[in-house]
């Protein structure tokens, strides 16, 4: 397929090329344009593309959705759609895919444009969650159905003797206990196999665009050289221009007025500049985002500075917290602790992400976060403005599974987690709240963990 024979600017190819998403761009059915990615995740070249009618790309399911978005008058708002679906590639070979399709104008020209996103190891990264999942009810069922035939055995030998009914009862709470720690467990086990994916996922998607990062920020710095040799050059050239004749200068002032050269010089290290600020800012939220995922599955200790575990987690919560509330910064001088870096940033993420939720619908909040250090402590507080917890639940908010959210909303688990990983750290957290005024949350933290019985000093 001959990019340039369609009407995209050349400048965009090399770009979508190097996009690791499909992209394409069809009208009426006839696609404009297609990247590498599109092409190899459909197994079409992008010669046999050109042929195609894309609606044959499309599952059935969604293709009648899709052309009614595409029959949209020009006056009306673009309205995006997006779907998940299992797709045939050229070769026969069933991929799942997230479908993203959306009115666009290039150069005057109505088109849609098509995004592929190939989430077939998260489809199968679920499928197989789901199957660990369904294999834990069916313990767990089997379980309670031989507890029940346990208890109906012990209930039969209490009628039968007397004497031995302290006992049985006894047995039978035991049982009890059992099977509602079972259920704990599993619960647990599902939270951490779900955290454990969005750990892993969001650490590929940070590398993936760590790359690219890498090397728009070197050619922004390059851009930059180059701009300031060509700058030297035009003085250059300006130096000599007494020098020459006057319809010379005459027609280089005209050139000059009509492309706004002074505006150009002063505007072109401005866009030079944002665009270097602009990158940046993409590299430090990959790196937030790496950082927040990484993995601690050799639980290694290390001393870790906390400021940046909470600037980072503050950054990945940032769109959960900046339409709510306004995040204040109080941090004290505080030492290395010694820690666990990311299962306390997933403390922090939970507290983050329920003071956010506790604001009100129709006013702007405040989440406060301030650290402190006392002795071989430190200490960190996380307090907002919002709904408050009433006392009659707030002894209860550590508990596992209760939750005060909707239903479908909460699991009951975030809060319970936090304060085994507290434990886990020899620390404390508390929580102090007034209904309609706030919560407060507090962690205590030993700067050293204390040594395991039987380790050398």
């Amino acid at each position: 397929m001959d990019n340039q024979a369609y009407p995209l600017p050349s400048s965009l190819f090399p770009l979508a090329n190097a996009l690791s998403n499909g992209i394409a761009l069809h009208r009426d059915g006839q696609v404009l344009f297609a990247n590498k990615a599109f092409s190899q995740l459909t197994g079409y070249a992008p010669d046999d593309l050109a042929k195609l009618d894309f609606w044959a790309l499309l599952p059935p399911e969604v293709q009648a959705e899709a052309r009614q978005r595409e029959r949209l008058g020009p006056d009306d708002e673009p309205v995006p759609a997006r779907y998940e679906a299992l797709v045939q590639t050229r070769q026969g070979e069933a991929r799942w895919v997230e479908l993203s399709l959306s009115q666009q104008a290039v150069q005057d020209i109505a088109t849609t444009l098509c995004i592929l996103v190939d989430i077939t190891d998260r489809k199968r990264a679920e499928e197989a969650l789901r199957r660990v999942h369904t294999d834990l009810e069916a313990q767990v069922e089997n379980r309670t159905a031989e507890l029940q035939q346990a208890k109906a055995s012990l209930e039969d030998d209490i009628a039968r003797r007397e004497g031995a009914e302290l006992e049985l009862l006894k047995r039978y709470a035991e049982l009890t206990e059992l099977n509602c720690l079972l259920h704990e467990t599993q619960q647990q086990l599902v939270q951490s196999e779900k955290l454990a994916s969005i750990g892993q996922l969001a650490a590929g998607v940070a590398h993936e665009i760590n790359n690219p990062i890498g090397y728009v920020s070197s050619n922004i710095r390059s851009l930059q050289d180059y701009i300031t040799r060509l700058f030297q050059v035009l003085d250059a050239y300006q130096a000599t221009e007494a020098a020459l004749p006057d319809a010379a200068r005459a027609r280089i002032d005209k050139i000059k007025h009509e492309a706004d050269f002074d505006y150009l010089r002063d505007d072109i290290h401005e866009l030079i500049r944002e665009s270097a600020e602009g990158t940046e800012r993409v590299r430090k939220i990959v790196q937030d985002l790496r950082d927040f995922s990484r993995s601690d599955t050799a639980q290694q200790w290390q001393a870790a500075d906390l400021h940046m575990g909470l600037d980072s987690t503050l950054n990945i919560a940032s769109n959960e917290i900046k339409y709510r509330a306004d995040v204040v910064r109080e941090y004290g001088a505080i030492p290395l602790v010694e820690c666990l870096p990311s299962q306390l940033n997933q403390v922090f993420m939970n507290l983050f992400v329920n003071a956010a939720q506790s604001i009100p619908d129709g006013r702007r909040g405040t989440l406060s976060v301030r650290t402190g250090h006392a002795g071989e402590q430190v200490w960190i507080e996380v307090e907002d403005d919002g709904c408050g917890i009433p006392s009659e639940t707030l002894d209860r908010i550590f508990d596992p599974f209760f939750t005060t959210k909707p239903v479908g909303k909460g699991t009951g688990l975030g809060l319970s987690l936090s304060y085994g990983i507290i434990q886990k750290h020899h620390g404390k957290i508390t929580a102090s709240s007034t209904p309609g005024s706030g919560t407060l949350f507090r962690i205590t933290l030993p700067v050293h963990q204390p040594a395991e019985p039987g380790t050398p000093e």
